[in-house]
């Protein structure tokens, strides 16, 4: 039976008019539970899709000309905190029940509010979003977003037909921030923010700080679930917080997730999937550490990750939050860490994301000359905005606590530091100085580093920096940016070019692998052979190489010598490691048939080999960052384009002697000087049979003789196979 129409208020009031509209800027003035000055209760509801609506037992009166029902209830009346209201479809005869949303508290603290307006509340994530909370004993949602310089902003989705009059949010005041809790809603359901601008611009966004956003093409914010996950990775982080990277081995193997396999139908593997095929053969490669290119959530797939949408939202390609956290868990527990692709430097102007959020610039630069990156079509961010600084470290400082990450590989670093990176002449602004330095950025990134280091001793933070910027990997307090490490692109732009080159012209290049040793102390390098060299036309480094098909392998096999002889942690992308020949692309998998072929698979053994040999003598790795690590034997054979050095570690471990023949041309009694009057034995050999090679080398020890050379008191004569690298240690 239906419940009789109830009868119609004439008033009707501005403040009730501005919630009808969608104008009110503080909802809680008109809606929700309000004692009067006679000991009355008002309860008042705005329902738009009500055709009738009850509370405390009893109907509410529209409210004449609106969507606003409400009842007054006399003096000495039990009023629920929260009332229940039971509301009528239009039309439909089905009823409805929920709590009301505008009789609560504020629920974020003034202490929050404060820390967000200094840009210092670097747990951010925990007071704004979307979360699941128990308030006054009632099961709901928080919302909480910052919006400043807005009429309103509402919380819409399925749970109120996407109507943004439905649950207009709380202003709190100057702070910028917005928020409002809603009865009944649970895991899963999706949501936007529909924000009215200060000039009348309507916009629905999904929410910076999401957590959880649903599968492409769909552009929602998910209400995620609060995670139970139980870490079993407790001995890793206690380890890591003593980790001796500057004298430890690192290698890292980059890898792009959606890429790396792929099931029959073209569909992505799961974490769980990824973490069963990936760990096991990281392993048995010997890498230390996994590089993810960037798993926040992203709407193109073609942006490989580095244009985001959701920062605090692991893309839901591969599984949920937790799934993620199992991955990384797992990682650990086979002693593998995890580095993460992080992109502060820039955001795409999806419509529905962080491109002019409330109408208007707010995360990024007002001005395009410095809020615009016209080559790559995105935004900058406004790093002089202390909310905006704040969204970011707090955001790096969240992937480390949450999902207990080793590191974070900071990309396009050069394009923050510089207000003319890739801008022509008046297509930029200076700072305050009349220079080109992005003073606030710089600030950003030293800030973000301290906090990083300060909260989470061991993890890495690895700058992608292609230019002279000094100091990038040295304290904030000497000066520096902070970071742990950074990528040598010098080394890497020399090293490919030169290896690119026919052998008969390398000697006129030979100083573009010695010029590297001018600079290799400067900073804590990573030498990288990232994804940015095998796409766009470059070639995979198999392709690169010179030569017939067996001068290819013996080139790449030679060239990954030089990577792990070189001083420098080390970086390869995956594909390379077994020869690719084709380039990367996202939108497929890896050429797994290729490891049938014994040639590919010799590449993956001989990288197998170099990892180990990196990881055991503490020679290779012990001063990757400190010239007692490295001297010269000769670096002055140009015209048969060899090279030889020291390798030395620490007091009391066995010198490595590394020697590199960039020629097809065999050596044999090529005479060099080593460090001891011990016999040396070959530990390594690119030119074996092992590796596909034609088994030249040295098979027995190398007696040496007490002949100077090269300013050693010993010298030997060794053989130099074509195309080939060898490592000597004393027998």
């Amino acid at each position: 039976m239906k419940s009789p129409r109830p009868a119609t208020l004439p008033a009707i009031s501005p403040p009730i008019q501005r919630v009808q509209h969608g104008t009110h800027h503080d909802p809680f003035e008109v809606l929700g539970v309000h004692a009067q000055p006679d000991g009355s209760t008002l309860i008042r509801a705005f329902l738009p899709a009500a055709e009738a609506v009850e509370v405390a037992g009893g109907p509410m009166m529209r409210v004449s000309g609106t969507d606003c029902f409400e009842r007054l209830l006399p003096a000495g009346s039990a009023v629920e905190p929260h009332p229940v209201l039971r509301w009528q479809d239009k039309g439909a005869g089905h009823w409805h029940t929920t709590q009301c949303p505008y009789s609560f508290a504020p629920q974020l603290g003034e202490t929050d509010l404060y820390l967000l307006g200094e840009g210092r509340h670097f747990q951010a994530w925990k007071v704004l979003g979307a979360r699941l909370k128990t308030i006054d004993g009632v099961d709901g949602c928080l919302f909480a977003v910052w919006a400043p310089a807005v009429q309103r902003v509402s919380v819409i989705g399925d749970f109120n037909a996407w109507d943004g009059r439905r649950h207009p949010m709380r202003c709190r005041g100057s702070s910028g921030i917005w928020e409002l809790f809603i009865p009944g809603l649970v895991a899963g359901q999706a949501y936007k923010y529909e924000i009215l601008g200060s000039h009348g611009q309507l916009v629905k966004k999904t929410d910076p700080y999401a957590r959880q956003m649903f599968p492409r093409p769909e552009t929602t914010s998910c209400v995620p679930a609060e995670t139970a996950y139980a870490w079993a990775d407790g001995d890793w982080i206690a380890a890591r917080a003593q980790f001796d990277w500057q004298h430890r081995p690192v290698s890292i193997y980059e890898m792009h997730p959606g890429s790396w396999r792929r099931h029959a139908d073209g569909s992505f593997y799961s974490w769980d999937e990824l973490a069963a095929e990936l760990i096991p053969y990281v392993q048995d490669l010997g890498y230390t550490h996994i590089e993810l290119m960037p798993v926040a959530e992203h709407p193109l797939d073609a942006s490989w990750g580095y244009q985001v949408s959701g920062y605090y939202a692991p893309t839901a390609r591969f599984g949920s939050p937790d799934d993620f956290r199992a991955f990384v868990d797992a990682c650990h527990q086979a002693g593998i860490g995890v580095l993460l692709d992080w992109v502060p430097a820039h955001f795409p102007k999806d419509e529905f994301a962080l491109a002019r959020f409330t109408g208007e610039p707010v995360y990024e630069h007002a001005d395009p000359r410095r809020g615009e990156h016209q080559e790559w079509g995105t935004l900058v961010f406004d790093f002089g905005r202390n909310e905006v600084r704040n969204f970011l470290v707090a955001n790096a400082l969240y992937w480390l606590e949450e999902f207990h990450i080793d590191g974070l590989r900071v990309d396009a670093v050069a394009s923050m530091l510089y207000l003319d990176y890739s801008r022509n002449p008046g297509e930029w602004l200076p700072n305050q100085y009349g220079g080109r330095e992005n003073i606030e950025a710089v600030q950003f990134l030293r800030e973000m580093n301290i906090e990083v280091h300060g909260r989470f001793p061991g993890v890495l933070t690895i700058a992608e920096e292609s230019t002279a910027w000094p100091a990038v990997s040295r304290p904030v307090e000497l000066g520096g940016l902070g970071f742990s490490m950074k990528w040598n692109m010098g080394w890497m732009n020399d090293s490919l070019d030169y290896i690119e080159k026919e052998p008969v012209y390398r000697k006129y290049q030979h100083n573009q692998l010695t010029f590297s040793q001018m600079y290799a102390w400067t900073e804590n390098f990573v030498l990288p052979l990232s994804h940015d060299e095998v796409v766009h036309m470059k070639k995979s480094l198999l392709d690169k190489m010179p030569g017939d098909t067996w001068q290819r392998f013996a080139n790449l096999r030679l060239f990954y010598a030089w990577q792990y002889a070189h001083p420098g942690k080390k970086l390869l992308f995956m594909g390379s490691e077994f020869g690719q020949w084709n380039e990367w692309k996202e939108a497929g998998e890896l050429d797994w048939a290729l490891l049938k072929f014994p040639a590919h698979d010799s590449i993956r053994a001989v990288l197998r080999d170099l990892n180990r040999l990196y990881r055991d003598e503490p020679a290779l790795h012990t001063f990757d960052f400190d010239p007692r690590g490295f001297r010269w034997i000769d670096c002055h054979d140009a015209d048969q384009s060899v090279l030889s050095f020291v390798r030395q570690g620490g007091e009391g471990t066995a010198p490595l002697v590394a020697l590199f023949n960039f020629t097809p041309v065999p050596r044999t009694a090529y005479r060099i000087g080593v460090p001891s009057g011990a016999a040396w034995c070959e530990v390594l050999n690119t030119d074996s049979t092992y590796y596909g090679g034609s088994n030249l080398g040295n098979g027995r020890p190398l007696q040496p003789q007490n002949l100077p050379w090269m300013g050693y008191d010993h010298s030997v004569e060794v053989t130099l196979p074509p195309l080939g690298a060898i490592f000597l240690k004393p027998c």
